[in-house]
């Protein structure tokens, strides 16, 4: 009994710290990008990927997601660490089972794309976006953006189609 505890603790443990060495390389590599963008884009003409359709231009956004809500970087930072945070907890509610490794997934990716983006905000004072989508003119995007887009997406469909409803009372129900 004691020895399926401590396996159990073990496998807990590895999970968050899989989670952590996740969410920290998810983040290198926006902050790379970013920094890849303000040494080959600022204040240089927008490299074209694919004329008219796709192209990389340098942008300093204040805002928040299409750029609303601008210069409001207290609330943005306040917002992502309050993500982080309600993440963190529905994460250690999670079973720590296979079946449960796209949630899981989902929740390193969306909590990597809040830091990433809260390391710009509280560095710069803004978020460095460089992605353009000519064609359907899509406002300008970052890495951290497509972490939290693509997660958020595979979370709906995980929601819908893959958990089924008494799969996820372990978010709702008193963890024993």
């Amino acid at each position: 009994m004691r020895e399926k505890m401590n396996n159990k603790k073990i496998k807990n443990i590895q999970s968050y710290l899989l989670a952590v060495l996740g969410c920290a390389a998810l983040i290198l590599a926006d902050q790379f990008t970013k920094h890849l963008a303000v040494l080959h884009l600022k204040n240089q003409e927008p490299f074209i990927i694919w004329k008219g359709v796709f192209k990389l231009k340098y942008l300093e956004n204040r805002g928040a997601a299409f750029g609303i809500m601008q210069n409001r970087q207290v609330l943005f930072s306040l917002g992502a660490i309050l993500i982080v945070c309600l993440i963190g907890y529905f994460y250690g509610r999670m079973p720590h089972t296979p079946r449960f490794y796209l949630l899981r997934i989902c929740s390193v990716m969306v909590c990597a794309g809040a830091v990433g983006n809260l390391i710009d905000r509280v560095r710069q004072n803004y978020v460095v976006d460089f992605f353009y989508f000519e064609l359907i003119d899509f406002p300008i995007f970052n890495v951290a953006d497509c972490y939290v887009v693509v997660s958020c997406i595979l979370f709906g469909f995980a929601i819908l189609f893959y958990y089924k409803e008494e799969e996820l009372s372990c978010f709702t129900h008193k963890k024993e």
